[in-house]
């Protein structure tokens, strides 16, 4: 194997793909132990810029840092090498179980639908918990997190999750600002000013011209796309807050039902790799398109551009800008606000939609307890969760 080339960094970021379960923070784990420790790619203090710098931007933060190793290693063919090795394997699993889920129908392939949406509701509850720890801390970025699960309550849909994004970036620039501090870094990428503005500017232009242009035809795959790269551009805090986003731009749109967007988002917690590709089993079984195999492409390149434009962006400015006591106090806001948004996703559709009898109840608490304190491996969870619900169907 030829040291930084295309195919190292591929087969690298494959072997990643196939054994990192866990969630972006594990993901992070493994990459340290996997490119500092183990190969040396780069150091300690050049790893934790980099992950700084992808936990401040929108999107998934795990692939962001896959996908900048493998620009820094090989070049932009080394950057498309990561993501496809990371991502490839997750996404052809949920891909055939969206093919698959149409067989899920009578009493025991009900009761594994079923169990994957009581993974769901474990899933992000520990989420909900862990997230709330990190990023409210004090009664003030609590009171964010609050008024922002108001706002989402209150507006409702895809509005009301941007605009809980935008007012909690506003209220940290008010009441944040004295818990900024000033830290300095370098990121060892090259990549020059000048294209990262080209970044920046396509990054807004399809922000702003993909809504326009899927209101103004009936086109199918330009609404497809404005979906998905409007959810990957407004995810802050991590690969679970993309649920609520993609449930306003899929479940009510009438594209899927609640049952089977709950189902894949259960399905996506067993199997290692970004949460991201959970974008590639709703690109196939939304309706009435029916986009299949096309609709999965489509779906997974939509929600992961947008985090990958804004991080080659920010890349050649990040040392000066993050510096800058109001972009992180911004930040800070902006981080509360997703505590507030995915709490309100966890009542609803998440427990609404999950929860029918007290059965229910006890095996989502045990679910959150033997991940949150057992420290179990997910994917051992989600096939406990599934069993249970089975056995109870049987019984």
């Amino acid at each position: 194997m030829t040291p930084n080339s295309p195919r190292e960094v591929f087969q690298v970021f494959l072997k990643l793909g196939l054994t990192s379960f866990g969630g972006p923070i594990a993901h992070l784990g493994y990459f340290r132990d996997e490119l500092v420790l183990k190969r040396r790619w780069l150091d300690e203090a050049e790893y934790a810029d980099l992950v700084a710098l992808c936990q401040f931007l929108p999107g998934p933060a795990s692939s962001q840092v896959g996908f900048a190793l493998g620009l820094g290693r090989a070049g932009w063919r080394g950057a498309l090498a990561a993501w496809t090795g990371f991502t490839l394997p997750s996404a052809l699993v949920l891909l055939a179980f969206a093919h698959g889920a149409s067989l899920l129908s009578g009493g025991y392939g009900e009761a594994v639908t079923h169990g994957l949406k009581l993974v769901a509701v474990a899933i992000v509850a520990q989420a909900v918990v862990g997230m709330a720890r990190a990023l409210t801390p004090d009664f003030r970025r609590a009171s964010i997190a609050v008024v922002a699960l108001l706002f989402v309550v209150i507006v409702g849909g895809a509005i009301g999750q941007i605009g809980a994004i935008v007012l909690g970036g506003a209220l940290g620039l008010v009441f944040c600002r004295n818990l900024a501090s000033s830290v300095a870094g370098r990121l060892p990428f090259g990549v020059s000013r000048r294209l990262g503005m080209t970044c920046l500017v396509t990054f807004a232009l399809l922000l702003l011209t993909l809504p326009l242009a899927s209101l103004s035809t009936d086109n199918g795959n330009l609404a497809l796309a404005d979906t998905f790269y409007r959810a990957g551009a407004l995810v802050f805090g991590g690969g679970h807050v993309v649920l609520p986003l993609l449930q306003a731009g899929v479940v009510q749109t009438g594209w899927a039902t609640n049952d089977a967007f709950l189902a894949g988002y259960g399905a996506a917690q067993a199997v290692p790799g970004p949460l991201f590709t959970f974008a590639a089993y709703l690109g196939a079984v939304i309706r009435p398109e029916g986009f299949g195999v096309v609709g999965a492409a489509l779906a997974l390149f939509a929600v992961f551009v947008p985090g990958f434009l804004l991080l080659v962006g920010v890349i050649p400015f990040w040392d000066t800008f993050r510096t800058t006591p109001a972009a992180q106090a911004a930040m800070k806001g902006t981080n509360a606000a997703v505590v507030g948004i995915l709490t309100a996703a966890l009542y609803n559709p998440i427990w609404t939609n999950a929860i029918s009898k007290p059965a229910d109840i006890l095996i989502s608490l045990a679910g959150l307890a033997a991940l949150t304190y057992g420290r179990i491996a997910p994917a051992i969870v989600v096939t406990c969760i599934v069993l249970a619900s089975v056995l109870i169907q049987a019984f």
